[in-house]
């Protein structure tokens, strides 16, 4: 039983990699002992997992069937784990968080590396989400996104920040272009914007007096991630709204400047939340990820000091 265990364990990691060599070297295996193990688990199962040429390694439609079993198989193991071990306070398997792709590019890798000082025998499967998920049918443990980012009715969800979005340019832009003085001018000029699925067409703006006003804004380019939407004010190709958090270093370099600061934009708050299945029991793995990052935040935790890169 142990030795096939270790089979669905090489297995699963050669069809991770594509590669048995690249799996080997993961495991700190021989090339060898990999390809033993899965061909004797072909032969226990009298049937192909693995198409193998000179140049690449593929799943058989058997080996893609019997890899997502293996996986549920190995997700439950974790989880019966961490039940065994939860009442000794250590948890243990595997976590699969799925987080923002523009926050965790700034910001994940600290609260990560504080998590697992913590708990060391937990291991971290960690996805990058620039559309939404399911986070359930997904298989995802936790998530740290915003709120457009998941689906799921029976989510149970804690807020962790909000961000304030504000309109920047970059210095050179406004130099060739000026900066706009009234919402009006705004048409005239090059407006870069995140994704439909991220954020409408409509902005609103309210005036230090109270005023609203709502503008049905035409971009000439779009993205799905916030760094790209940085990156492209930084490299002069328009203004655009983006969470303050994102451009304060850039500000405060004299490379980005703010336009229409007698204006707040009040539909483009960013709120990022924890969010994780409430099933009736917890594992030891998602509480202490839920508790620890709930607490990381509350101490002020800020996501971007610099602006991300």
């Amino acid at each position: 039983m142990l030795n096939k265990l270790q089979a669905i364990r090489i297995f699963l990691r050669v069809a991770e990699n594509n590669s048995f060599s690249r799996a080997a070297s993961s495991l700190n295996l021989s090339n060898a002992v990999v390809t033993r193990y899965v061909a004797l688990l072909e032969a226990h199962l009298n049937a192909r997992l693995v198409n193998r040429t000179t140049r690449s390694v593929s799943l058989t439609e058997a080996g893609r069937a019997y890899a997502r079993g293996c996986q549920q198989l190995l997700e439950l193991l974790d989880s019966m784990e961490s039940a065994v071990t939860e009442e000794a306070g250590e948890p243990t398997g595997t976590l699969k968080v799925a987080a923002a792709a523009s926050f965790s590019l700034a910001a994940l890798a600290p609260l990560l590396h504080r998590y697992r000082m913590r708990h060391p025998k937990v291991k971290l499967d960690v996805t990058l989400l620039h559309q939404s998920v399911d986070l359930v049918e997904d298989g995802f443990d936790v998530g740290i996104v915003a709120s457009w980012q998941v689906n799921g009715s029976t989510l149970v969800k804690r807020p962790l920040l909000s961000v304030r979005p504000i309109a920047v340019a970059s210095a050179a832009y406004i130099e060739r272009h000026g900066a706009p003085t009234s919402l009006e001018q705004l048409a005239s000029h090059s407006f870069l914007a995140p994704s439909r699925d991220m954020h409408g067409t409509e902005w609103s703006f309210a005036s230090a007096d109270g005023r609203e006003e709502t503008l049905n804004l035409d971009s000439v380019c779009r993205v799905n991630s916030m760094i790209m939407l940085r990156q492209m004010v930084l490299a002069d190709m328009g203004l655009a709204i983006l969470p303050e958090d994102y451009v304060v270093g850039d500000i405060a370099d004299g490379v980005l400047m703010r336009v229409l600061e007698q204006y707040r934009v009040t539909n483009g708050l960013k709120e990022l939340s924890l969010v994780y299945p409430g099933r009736r029991h917890v594992s030891a793995k998602v509480r202490t990820f839920v508790d620890f990052t709930v607490e990381y935040f509350r101490r002020g935790f800020s996501p971007v000091a610099r602006g991300p890169t």
